[in-house]
């Protein structure tokens, strides 16, 4: 090999090394810190994951996320039975349970995967029906069958949706009011205050977010 040979060879090698530098501290540096920066300082709670804060500041949740509101399981008995105190999310059912780190009873995320037809699928609906009817109605509210919503007897495809309809929220106006000691009224006015409408008002349904209607619910029975 040439002198020239060589010379050409560690100037290529030279040249693809500082353009990998160059490279790595543009994108893996510099741009991730840029955008970081532009998120932090534009979308600061978007960028933080959405977090819900309740009046003293502590940190409840995510608002993209949904959770359960379930009484501690009775001794010798892994069901647990929602907590009527709160509004209650959508169903989560089929989607097995968390193998992976026990100490923690974490709602998995996925889809049941079953028709329509599904004889097991059908009888879930049927049930949470059921008992929807059953939990809602007071000792001067009657639960319709009828005016049961979809959202309150189906889980959504992650099985997480943060979101309820406002007919599904409406529907536990009376339970909640009776299980707090509030008036029907202001529990109403609560739910209202919380339902937003279709993005750009013809996008989407109109909704309320179950995590930030109960933190403010629980504000309210706390002041």
């Amino acid at each position: 090999m040439t002198n020239n040979t060589v010379s050409s060879t560690a100037r290529v090698l030279g040249a693809g090394l500082r353009a990998l530098l160059v490279l790595t501290l543009v994108c893996g540096v510099v741009y991730p810190l840029a955008v970081t920066g532009v998120a932090q300082a534009l979308f600061s709670d978007k960028a933080n994951g959405s977090e819900l804060k309740d009046a003293s500041g502590q940190v409840v949740g995510s608002s993209l996320i949904g959770q359960r509101y379930d009484l501690p399981p009775k001794d010798g008995e892994e069901a647990t039975a929602p907590d009527l105190k709160w509004f209650q999310p959508r169903p989560s059912n089929g989607l097995g349970s968390n193998s992976v780190n026990t100490q923690y009873a974490l709602l998995l995320s996925g889809a049941t995967n079953r028709s329509g037809d599904n004889e097991e699928l059908i009888q879930w609906v049927k049930d949470a029906k059921a008992a929807v009817v059953k939990d809602n109605s007071t000792a001067t509210y009657q639960v319709d069958p009828a005016d049961v919503p979809p959202d309150a007897v189906t889980s959504s495809g992650s099985g997480l949706d943060p979101d309820i309809s406002p007919a599904y929220a409406k529907l536990q106006v009376h339970r909640v009011a009776e299980q707090n000691g509030l008036d029907v009224k202001e529990v109403e006015d609560l739910v209202a205050d919380h339902t937003t409408g279709r993005l750009l008002g013809f996008m989407g349904e109109p909704r309320v977010n179950v995590l930030e209607l109960n933190t403010a619910l629980r504000d309210r029975t706390h002041d």
